[in-house]
């Protein structure tokens, strides 16, 4: 990924001033805004990358597309562009939106099955999971995917817990090709 560290830069930077200047809230509301905005829109996105729009027509396409925007994030935009780092624009956002949920100790449960959860389901395991990790600030992501064939693959930040059927027959059948059933 191109300018990943200089992104990462930007965001973190980013997040320490609107932490001294009160502004978190409203920054991150901002990133959040452009970085869907980007992902959204593959005319935006290359207009930002392409080197050969001028920085002049970047900026007023910028302008009247997130017109609202605080004076904090529109600073971190016209510092961008004289840095020549404009094409990083929707990465320092998505970095930022990063950094500002592990400052909030905010993360994402991701859980996936073979068969959509039910609501109680899901919030059973979200319950579930608060308690694991003694963190009321968890959010459940739920993912179908049927080659998990059944059980479950729960992933919280870097841990991982795979209680799937496809996951338990795989291990079944190295046990087998190891040869230990004569």
């Amino acid at each position: 990924m191109y300018g990943f560290r200089a992104a990462n830069r930007y965001a973190k930077a980013l997040l320490s001033y609107t932490i001294d200047q009160g502004t978190t809230e409203e920054v991150f509301a901002d990133m959040q805004l452009i970085h869907n905005t980007v992902k959204e829109s593959k005319d935006l996105e290359r207009l930002l990358i392409s080197p050969i729009v001028k920085t002049t027509v970047k900026k007023n396409v910028l302008d009247r597309v997130f017109a609202q925007i605080t004076a904090p994030t529109k600073r971190l935009i016209s510092l961008l562009m004289q840095n020549g780092r404009l094409p990083l624009l929707n990465q320092v956002a998505e970095r930022f939106v990063l950094q500002y949920n592990i400052y909030k100790n905010y993360q994402t449960a991701v859980v996936t099955t073979a068969v959509p959860l039910s609501s109680e389901t899901k919030t059973a395991v979200l319950k579930k999971v608060q308690s694991l990790t003694n963190n009321e600030h968890i959010t459940l992501e739920s993912k179908v995917d049927p080659s998990v064939i059944g059980g479950f693959i729960l992933r919280v930040g870097d841990v991982q817990y795979n209680a799937s059927l496809a996951y338990k027959i795989g291990k079944l059948q190295q046990r087998f090709q190891e040869k230990l059933f004569l």
